[in-house]
């Protein structure tokens, strides 16, 4: 078995590279080589990930004419080096998550007959996912409703796979705040920036009941060019805060939160339900065919979290949210106990499994043809 070597094929962004880590570890555990396929921008978060090898293979995407040719250039010589280093290295299979970048490597892998899987990480088929889904052997989602899928594909339902210790937290229990205790509220930006969390969560804080506001334990991310405001907003308003561009102990944090406040990328979600945590997520409004939304549905569905749209967000909004959601620990209770009934922790064994079953089938099929 050791000998077998899964190839993950991810994009340059957290919501490809983090489930894609974690299936990582996974395959590791049960004795296969990891080999990453990504583009250069997937380098900011390689230095950590599990492979014993690293492919940066060329793709590109865009728009208009020109720069459609451009990228058909790049990804077809990236075909040719992903092509090059299979034949070295011989997958086994060849685990596609998303986005451009994991091109190359699932139509090498095709044109090489050998056995392909791709994991969506969102409720809607990504642009790439969606022209391979029809030609690979498998198609695992995160969410029951995959929109966008091609008619009559079955899907395998595995869900979303978190780094171990997000996954740690679904083994301990949720405690609402105590009367009069500190209420810790983290508010996550996401990888889209997120100005409007950063500006416009500080102000609807401030603006609670003096009696939920002098009880908060507050941590943000923020945009840089935010950060001072939201500061001061929270030193002129008596409310206990640390914010930060960026969080990298994310498990640590949720772990004492009571209350998130974030997007609804497909990540996000998945760490909610697993970590069993209260929500109010605003959407991100342009992303592709508002997959965001239709994400959050699986928390919103079950009442474990409460949206509000983009274009529907002001301060009194907001802080009318947050105010009907801590003034009650017994519906915090009530909601961390409606997210943990949609978590899949074993996302990550679950797609270990459809890998190897994939892996498997096309080497039986290869005897049989044999």
């Amino acid at each position: 078995m050791k000998s077998r070597v899964c190839v993950d094929a991810a994009g340059g962004t957290g919501g490809h590279m983090f489930p894609a880590e974690a299936l990582a570890r996974e395959m590791a555990a049960r004795g296969w080589r990891v080999v990453l396929a990504t583009d250069r921008r997937g380098e900011q978060y390689a230095a950590n990930f599990p492979a014993e090898e690293k492919l940066y293979l060329d793709a590109a995407t865009g728009s208009g004419p020109m720069a459609l040719l451009k990228a058909g250039v790049a990804i077809l010589k990236g075909v040719l080096q992903a092509r090059s280093a299979f034949k070295r290295l011989n997958p086994s299979v060849v685990v596609g998550f998303g986005g451009y970048p994991s091109a190359p490597a699932l139509v090498a892998a095709l044109t090489q007959g050998r056995a392909t899987l791709i994991h969506e990480q969102n409720a809607v088929l990504g642009r790439t996912n969606r022209m391979l889904a029809g030609r690979v052997k498998a198609v695992a989602s995160s969410f029951p409703t995959l929109v966008h899928a091609p008619a009559g594909l079955k899907a395998h339902l595995v869900g979303s796979p978190v780094r171990a210790e997000i996954r740690a937290l679904f083994d301990r229990p949720y405690v609402a705040p105590a009367a009069d205790g500190p209420i810790h509220v983290l508010v996550t930006g996401g990888s889209q920036g997120a100005r409007i969390l950063s500006e416009t969560t500080p102000r609807a804080l401030a603006a609670l009941p003096e009696a939920l506001r002098r009880r908060l334990k507050v941590q943000q991310q923020s945009r840089p060019e935010t950060m001072e405001a939201a500061r001061q907003i929270y030193l002129e308003s008596g409310i206990e805060a640390e914010v930060a561009p960026f969080f990298r102990d994310m498990a640590a944090r949720l772990s004492t939160a009571h209350l998130v406040v974030g997007r609804a990328g497909a990540s996000t979600c998945a760490e909610l339900a697993v970590a069993a945590l209260p929500s109010v997520l605003i959407p991100l409004k342009i992303a592709t065919d508002d997959h965001q939304t239709l994400n959050a549905r699986a928390l919103t569905d079950v009442t474990a979290s409460e949206v509000i749209r983009e274009d529907d967000v002001t301060v009194e909004r907001l802080t009318a949210a947050l105010t009907g959601i801590l003034s009650e620990p017994a519906r915090l209770g009530a909601m961390s106990a409606a997210a943990r009934s949609v978590a899949i922790p074993d996302a990550a064994a679950r797609l270990a499994d459809l890998a190897e079953a994939t892996a498997n089938y096309a080497s039986l099929s290869r005897r049989e043809r044999a």
